[in-house]
């Protein structure tokens, strides 16, 4: 049976159907739970259905995956980054059709699923580098015939709960990294994108299958609370790595610590861009659009606060205003446009809602805030003229709306900057060195990403993403965010016959 729409078509190239088993556990696909459908954002009608996770998949799988654990781990590390080589050379193989998988299924546009897709891929090239680099280091002894070592070893299992907004660069993130430390993924996919979990898996999965290696070594799960729960409440997932909103990452981080596992936790953003009166103005529009509209307003770096130094306040803000009356609006697969729609239907209703509690707490709506009539999830990108001490600019409104505040000095904004519960991204326009140097200093941004004359988004897979406070402070991707996927031992040897021991005691 075909699909209904012709335009989703290309699904069956990335093995997807209109009926789809949403578990692969033990190296085959099954699944026992509740069936549910998937739908497109842009009209909301369905795009297949897919048969979710059981907690008796979810045992049978981790079963199996603690055996694969054993395998694995023993795997030398660079041949376990030849193979995670092959699962980027397979997405490169199926690059336009995941990318397109993306933006269907999630909503946003064409280039950014795309880009995501090329994300993973990134991560896989920089994860086989990293493949023979898990580098210890030797010790110092201050006992002779004694020598220390450092040393790494693999976790065992990773356990990787992903979000709608990026449903598979995060995964990608963590299990490249994941698989060449020497460990076994369990992942379980947002519940509303379950065919790209579904079409990433089976790309994995055939590189395994390949390699007559374990299919278990990656095992996944489509599914909702049930199963992230059973995650982050098993004693046989070492580290937990969950993305999402800070409220339920705090119970994912209460849960996992109660066994005294490791969390690895990117929650909310509420990020800040701060224009100086020296700023390149061009520069600073067009990075606040694309900070503050890409991805519908969905993504976790988006700008939601813009800070302007009042001197040159109304010249920026009438630039952006005038370019955001030139962002088309529309299918996310068509060529052109800029704003897709949001997620879910319920997504829509909280803009709606959030609108209302922006007006209520003095906000002046200057662009936007209004629904747009059609069968799909679309909101109006929305400037709002509000004060930073207003309680909604605390929270973060996962929609296109953009808090535009006034500042007088640079202490002034950096205490704005740094006001909110959360602490992911931030960016300030300037060219003097002077205020840079302050910006990303230890009276600066208090964020874990802080950068000069770019925008809150779209960060490079080279350096350690992620954030302070309410963000959760993990780290992911690049830098030596490996270490957190390893058990680090130190090991003193003595190859002597004597017994010295350290700090000079002499013990009988």
């Amino acid at each position: 049976m075909g699909f209904a729409r012709k335009q989703n078509e290309f699904l069956s190239e990335i093995g997807l159907s209109t009926s789809n088993l949403g578990c692969f556990v033990n190296g085959s696909w099954k699944g026992s739970g509740p069936v549910v459908s998937t739908v497109n954002p842009a009209n909301n009608q369905k795009i297949a259905e897919v048969r979710e996770a059981s907690i008796q998949d979810y045992e049978e799988g981790m079963q199996a995956c603690n055996e694969a654990a054993k395998i694995w781990m023993q795997v030398p590390a660079p041949k376990r980054g030849d193979i995670v080589r092959q699962i980027g050379d397979a997405l490169r193989t199926k690059l336009q059709q995941l990318g397109r998988l993306v933006s269907l299924e999630m909503g946003k546009i064409l280039p950014e699923g795309i880009g995501e897709v090329q994300e993973i891929i990134d991560m896989c090239d920089f994860a086989v580098g990293l493949s023979r680099q898990l580098n210890g280091s030797v010790i110092p002894s201050e006992r002779p015939n004694h020598m220390m070592l450092e040393i790494w070893n693999p976790l065992g299992i990773v356990g990787v709960i992903t979000a709608f907004n990026f449903p598979c660069a995060v995964l990608g993130w963590n299990a490249c990294i994941a698989l060449v430390c020497g460990n076994c993924v369990v992942w379980k996919g947002a519940p509303t994108t379950p065919l790209v979990t579904i079409a990433m898996t089976k790309l994995v999965a055939g590189v395994l299958e390949k390699n007559n290696l374990p299919g278990a070594i990656f095992t996944s799960f489509c599914g909702g609370a049930e199963i992230g729960e059973a995650i982050a409440k098993d004693r046989r997932i070492p580290l937990v790595s969950f993305t999402g909103s800070s409220t339920v990452g705090l119970k994912v981080q209460q849960t996992v610590n109660a066994r005294f596992g490791k969390c690895l936790l990117e929650l909310s953003g509420n990020n800040a861009i701060i224009v100086m009166d020296d700023a390149d103005i061009q520069l600073a529009v067009r990075s606040v659009l694309f900070a503050a509209v890409g991805t519908a307003g969905q993504r976790c770096t988006t700008c939601r606060r813009l800070l302007l130094h009042e001197s040159i306040y109304q010249r920026v803000l009438d630039r952006l205003l005038g370019v955001y009356k030139q962002v088309k609006i529309g299918n996310p697969l068509e060529k052109g446009t800029l704003l897709g729609p949001l997620h879910t239907s319920s997504s829509r209703k909280n803009f709606e809602k959030g609108i209302e509690i922006i007006k209520s707490q003095g906000g002046k709506i200057l662009t936007g805030g209004g629904l747009i009539e059609s069968e799909g999830n679309f909101v109006e990108p929305t400037i709002v003229e509000i004060s930073p001490n207003a309680d909604v600019v605390k929270e973060e409104l996962f929609a296109p709306v953009l808090y535009v505040m006034k500042f007088k000095t640079l202490n002034e904004a950096i205490e704005i900057n740094n006001s909110v519960p959360q602490g992911l991204s931030s960016s300030i326009f300037t060219r003097k060195p002077e205020v840079i140097f302050k910006w990303i200093g230890p009276l600066g941004s208090d964020c874990g990403i802080v950068n000069v004359n770019i925008p809150t988004n779209g960060a490079e897979i080279g350096g350690a993403f992620g954030g302070e406070k309410a963000t959760g402070g993990g780290r992911e991707a690049g830098s030596d965010s490996w270490k957190q996927y390893m058990r680090r031992s130190t090991c003193t040897i003595n190859y002597g016959n004597e017994l010295p021991l350290a700090q000079g005691i002499n013990f009988g």
